[in-house]
């Protein structure tokens, strides 16, 4: 039956659904912090109400499209002429992909793979920017650009938070990209995971993007409210782009648990803010505890989940299928993303008492133990050899393109391999299962870089595929040669005006901010 379960993992680029996994397994559905959804929405006060009207939400015929997005519309205070409603974000980068991206796209990884897999597919070219290990995954935002005109990019694309990392950037920052770029036939910024974020009060730049000619803001349901499974996402810009893509898009593309939920959110507003409190509060001390393990590197993140670097010598793959196994813990392994390694999983913010239980299988798995006394674990400064996802990118660039690019390997590796330290007295170990870190240490040698192929989990790359390094270290943003102000752009489109007011007519109200009312929010840390 293990072995059942384990083998879905070994069938394409994204992790098994939840049903999947329940059907192998025969039993409930594990602890998951694979799949990146808000664990405090619905309420149960909402989910009762769901519950009331199963009957009627599966009988019944839902309303068009149309009709639900001017509900959205109005809770949000947004023109209706502005946005388009899709089956899940997947279904608008889709179309997006098929109407606006002409011949090539580009785009920070590692990332959200349709925004890699989706161009790919139509037969684009899909520029790839490796974001450095040795700089923390971080996205600068002048080299993205160099890189963006030194390859004649078309369409650009950042995902903010960027998923699996966490990173993000500064609405002013995402706006001086986006007008340094105002010549490109597009720019889509990803902000599925922005409602997560605490880093800025007013983060989105929703409200810019209807004003620009070639932007496209992109923005989650399913994750913020904890509904994967209902598939609603929608877009915002220029009424010219939305309606291109709006026309494309079935009358009735939306279900009616979309439509009972879009229009049941104006009565659970409080506690759609509250559940972002208690994420934002989780993440915190999710990332404190998982820090005390030792080797293990927990990167800052601000969406709803933490991307860590497993100690040297252990192999994601295992520690997943061993987490699922013995310990009934669901965790994505990020082998299988371009430009990470299997030495990266990402792991969703959870409450307290489930990440007790994600630092005691760890422990097990990793150490062969709970009390945290297993074998040491090589720190890099020790001259530890280890697999960077980034210079997993530079050998597959190598290999694609047929050249490779000296120095970026070595950048993010940052120092030579030498013989690691034996422990005096190693810990005797148990023989079955053995721990993965200790079997890492009573290896011969390093560990090995990973293949082209095993970096993107298959037997080779699809054609289209490209990527070269950034160029040089990290630097300031902007840089020399970086616009300072905005450049001119083409008049878009009149936006038609809002009216003033709206939801939530209640204590606290918008007072025209949108829902719900983020300049009231107290962020958490």
């Amino acid at each position: 039956m293990a072995d059942n379960v384990t083998s879905l993992f070994r069938t394409g680029a994204h992790s098994p659904s939840m049903a999947a996994l329940a059907r192998e397994s025969g039993e409930a559905g594990p602890v998951d912090f694979c799949i990146p959804c808000n664990p405090y929405f619905p309420s149960p006060r909402m989910m009762d109400e769901l519950t009331h009207r199963l009957r009627d939400i599966i009988t019944y015929y839902p309303s068009s499209a149309d009709t639900i997005t001017a509900e959205l519309c109005n809770l949000l205070q947004l023109p209706p002429q502005c946005v388009a409603m899709g089956n899940g974000s997947t279904e608008l980068i889709t179309w997006i992909d098929h109407l606006l991206v002409r011949e090539s796209l580009a785009i920070p990884v590692p990332t959200f793979g349709r925004w890699t897999d989706q161009p790919l597919e139509t037969g684009k070219r899909v520029d790839m920017f490796p974001l450095q290990e040795s700089n923390g995954f971080a996205l600068d935002p002048a080299q993205y650009i160099q890189f963006i005109r030194s390859r004649g990019s078309r369409a650009a694309v950042i995902c903010n938070p960027n998923n699996p990392d966490g990173g993000f950037l500064p609405k002013q920052t995402i706006l001086a990209f986006c007008d340094a770029l105002a010549d490109l036939d597009l720019i889509v910024i990803d902000e599925s995971f922005l409602e997560f974020a605490d880093a800025e009060n007013e983060p989105s730049i929703v409200e810019e993007a209807v004003m620009r000619p070639n932007v496209i803001v992109l923005r989650s349901l399913g994750k913020n409210f904890g509904l994967h499974g209902v598939r609603f996402g929608y877009m915002v810009a220029n009424p010219g782009l939305a309606g291109r893509i709006r026309s494309m898009l079935p009358k009735w593309n939306l279900n009616a648990f979309a439509e009972t939920v879009v229009f049941m959110l104006k009565d659970y507003g409080a506690e759609y803010v509250e559940s972002l409190h208690m994420v934002r509060r989780d993440r915190l001390d999710m990332a404190r505890q998982l820090s005390t393990l030792p080797g293990l590197t927990v990167y800052p993140s601000q969406g709803n989940f933490l991307f860590v670097r497993l100690p040297v010598g252990a192999e994601g793959t295992v520690v997943r299928d061993r987490l699922l196994t013995e310990h009934r813990i669901l965790v994505r392994e990020c082998g299988n993303k371009i430009g990470s390694s299997s030495r990266f999983v990402r792991l969703v913010v959870r409450p307290q008492e489930d990440v007790r239980r994600l630092v005691i299988g760890l422990e097990s798995v990793l150490y062969g133990t709970t009390t945290r006394r297993g074998a040491a674990v090589p720190e890099l400064s020790q001259g530890a050899g280890y697999s960077s996802g980034t210079a997993a990118v530079d050998r597959l660039v190598g290999s694609t393109n047929g050249q490779g690019y000296p120095g970026l390997a070595g950048a993010a590796n940052g120092m030579v391999q030498q013989p690691q330290p034996v422990p005096q007295q190693p810990q005797q170990l148990p023989q079955q299962p053995q721990p993965l870190v200790a079997a890492a240490n009573g290896m011969v040698g390093q560990p090995q870089p990973l293949t082209a192929a095993q970096t993107r989990g298959t037997t080779g790359m699809p054609g289209g595929l490209t990527a070269i390094a950034a160029p040089g270290q990290p630097q300031g943003f902007p840089q020399q040669g970086f616009p300072q102000q905005p450049q001119a752009m083409p008049q878009p489109q009149p936006v038609p005006q809002q009216q003033p007011g709206g939801w939530p007519n209640t204590p606290g109200a918008s007072n025209g901010a949108g829902w719900p009312a983020a300049g009231g929010v107290n962020r958490v840390g």
